[in-house]
């Protein structure tokens, strides 16, 4: 593999991990050799094959995903691993961690490897997969271990995916040692709302149905469960305001997320956008938006993540609840957390520690989501000036459109390394010879808040 210069970029650093501020912005010479970075500091005259000369632009951490629904087997009318992979590339995407609910669902250890022999022959980026929790199979669970971890659907699924009996969430994490995460919504409540509302079609009754109590319920009961078990646990898409109060009390188990639709959207946006903002968890308040933000400053939230879940237009413009719940975001997601930069809400430290970092830590994915000697080059070149307008027509994911449609952002990506090696380019395009790889992950270390200078390598 070529040796490669990046001169002259201004490279976002990490600093202290607790705190998502904490990092820096400096102009360096990046060298990378064999897939890895060696040296941060390099000589602007380094030894190396090729050179790229990055004055203007700003050099990242590749975004590690954490949470994606790719849709790979068995519904690749939405999706497939191929085709996200390349909106992965496009958007500074290098890592996904995919979701375990495709058809046949990833609940055993010979599925989820089934899922990893698929992405080594499609994907540009590498790639990792959860195996999913089910009443009954807790022996499963048990015997895999270089996967990111558990996935529970606490509501919100279907067939025996969804786990919301106590005594089968107690076994699993009584009986499990794997990280867990969770979709937490209260079933019983989402139904009771839902026969209490009756037959309609307004997309509005979608967060009346999947309201604030739903979410609480069953995020305060996920994280007792983690806090009495002792068991390491992420709490996926927080939506609202009213569970942050399960996650301000520190807790050496517990991390949780947010997405950009719930950051960026909310119920005032089903009258412009329909369905195209129809989540599960569903869209909150103005207010949720807000306190989700100060989650985020104040180190309550550590991670950024998509929770990219694409459907055709075609289902999506069934009339409600016809229209199914999900939405496309990783070919955008880093841009529009740059855009939010350029306003002054955040820095790109930030970015780095919530969508790189972070997660790698989280998931224990050795050698990812720092700009550090020693990690591998898995890198994404923006350019924080450049505005471009979201176009569905222009969009990588096989459905083709993004609830963002329309709007222009300023910072975006321009290329993205994948172990050293471009995969994308804005001038080239794509590399289709290119593949990732499955990361190494080593639960051994603890997680997010065992590793407070990076996961190392």
């Amino acid at each position: 593999m070529a040796r490669l210069l990046i001169r002259n970029a201004s490279v976002v650093l990490p600093g202290d991990g607790f705190r998502s501020n904490s990092g820096e912005v400096r102009a360096a010479n990046v060298l990378i050799d064999d897939g890895k970075i060696l040296d941060v500091d390099a000589s602007a005259s380094a030894s190396c094959d090729e050179v790229v000369e990055a004055d203007g632009l700003h050099l990242l951490p590749g975004v590690v995903d954490d949470q994606v629904h790719f849709r790979e087997p068995g519904l690749t009318q939405k999706e497939d691993l191929a085709m996200a992979s390349h909106a992965c590339a496009a958007g500074g995407v290098t890592t996904f961690l995919e979701m375990p609910n495709t058809k046949p669902p990833a609940i055993t250890v010979e599925g989820v490897r089934a899922k990893e022999c698929l992405a080594a022959a499609k994907s540009l980026v590498n790639y990792g997969f959860y195996i999913g929790a089910t009443p009954d199979n807790v022996k499963e669970l048990t015997e895999v271990t270089d996967v990111p971890g558990i996935k529970i659907f606490i509501g919100s699924s279907t067939g025996n995916l969804l786990v919301d009996e106590q005594a089968a969430l107690e076994r699993i994490f009584a009986e499990t040692t794997l990280p867990i995460c969770a979709h937490c919504e209260d079933e019983t409540t989402v139904r009771a709302n839902a026969e209490r509302i009756g037959q309609t079609s307004d997309l509005a009754d979608h967060s009346r149905i999947r309201d604030e109590r739903a979410a609480m319920i069953a995020t305060e009961r996920a994280t007792e469960l983690a806090r009495r078990h002792q068991h390491r646990f992420h709490v996926l898409h927080v939506s609202t305001a009213a569970e942050l109060k399960f996650l301000r009390d520190p807790s050496p188990y517990l991390t949780a997320e947010v997405c950009p639709h719930h950051l960026l959207f909310n119920v005032d946006d089903y009258e412009r956008l329909g369905s195209r903002v129809q989540m599960n968890p569903s869209i909150k308040t103005a207010a949720d938006n807000a306190g989700l933000w100060q989650a985020l400053a104040d180190d309550v939230i550590q991670v950024i993540a998509t929770d990219h879940a694409p459907h055709t237009l075609e289902e999506k413009n069934q009339p409600y609840p016809q229209s199914p719940s999900g939405l496309p975001a990783v070919e955008n997601s880093l841009a529009l957390m740059l855009d939010q930069a350029h306003a002054g809400r955040i820095t790109l430290p930030q970015i780095a520690h919530w969508m790189s970092d972070a997660p790698a830590r989280v998931w224990g994915i050795t050698g990812k989501g720092r700009i550090a000697a020693g990690y591998d080059a898995d890198l994404v070149l923006v350019d924080a000036s450049q505005r471009r307008t979201i176009r569905d027509q222009d969009q990588h994911t096989k459905s083709r459109w993004s609830p963002w449609d329309g709007e222009t952002l300023t910072g975006w990506p321009v290329r993205t390394w994948v172990g050293g090696r471009q995969v994308w380019s804005a001038e080239t395009g794509f590399d289709e010879a290119a593949r990732g790889t499955k990361p190494h992950f080593d639960h051994t270390r603890g997680g997010y808040w065992s590793t407070a200078n990076g996961i190392g390598v």
